[in-house]
């Protein structure tokens, strides 16, 4: 299937992302504008908060950092000069951050540590836990965010797949299916999939090849919801294809 034919089945497939329903009530009193852009900062906020380590902030100083940044995006509409032309959440929230911590922040570290802001729910050890795993010391901060946003997704991607499986009463399914996501062609092996799963060997292939399409799948869909339309979302496949190979 052509590049062109997946694009346009991508955008029929995802007509209203949230990043375009946060995009198009800017400018107006619009509270599901807030909400919206809240689940957002929920779902993204670790590869910011990745991102401001990388600059060298210490653990503590990069969590008040990232949650006053998320207090000003939503109380300061900064979004009313996002840029539509290019329509991408992970664009956007890094020139923010970095306007932030360039311009912004000095004046704001009077009120970090409980200045009067509803303060985001970071979870900092369980952050500074993933980002001495995942942060390869070579890269720049702006490589390491975009790694950390592909990893994001996938996370999500792998949360939701867990979910699906939970509320169909299969949970156990999961978590013998799940090692073969990341399995390379070939390398899974069948026979020991069928015994985990108590099913014949073909069966368990059947289980693996549906497990890694809805996989395909659900990621498109995570990745669509960062972007205000789905006609880039090859491209944005390819970027964060090219920032996990870069790690």
């Amino acid at each position: 299937m052509s590049n062109t034919s997946s694009s346009s089945e991508g955008a029929r497939a995802f007509p209203n992302t949230r990043w375009s329903l946060v995009l198009a009530a800017t400018g107006k009193e619009a509270p599901e504008s807030a909400a919206a852009l809240e689940s957002l900062c929920r779902a993204y906020w670790y590869p910011l908060y990745a991102y401001v380590r990388r600059r060298g902030q210490s653990p503590q100083d990069a969590q008040d950092l990232t949650q006053e940044f998320f207090c000003r995006l939503l109380e300061k509409r900064w979004l009313d000069s996002a840029d539509r032309a290019k329509g991408r959440l992970r664009a956007f929230l890094v020139v923010a951050l970095k306007n932030f911590l360039s311009k912004e922040w000095r004046r704001a570290s009077a009120q970090r540590r409980g200045g009067g802001h509803s303060q985001a729910p970071l979870d900092t050890a369980l952050a500074e836990s993933r980002y001495a795993a995942e942060a390869p010391a070579k890269l720049e901060p702006d490589a390491a965010f975009d790694r950390e946003w592909a990893l994001t997704l996938l996370d999500l991607t792998v949360n939701r797949l867990r979910a699906e499986f939970a509320a169909a009463g299969r949970p156990d399914d999961f978590e013998a299916l799940k090692g073969c996501l990341l399995a390379e062609r070939g390398g899974i092996d069948y026979a020991a999939l069928a015994g985990r799963m108590g099913l014949n060997e073909g069966a368990a292939r059947v289980a693996a090849h549906r497990l890694r399409r809805r996989f395909r799948q659900v990621y498109r869909e995570e990745i669509s919801q960062t972007l205000a339309d789905s006609a880039d979302l090859e491209g944005e496949l390819r970027h964060l294809a090219a920032a996990l190979a870069g790690g």
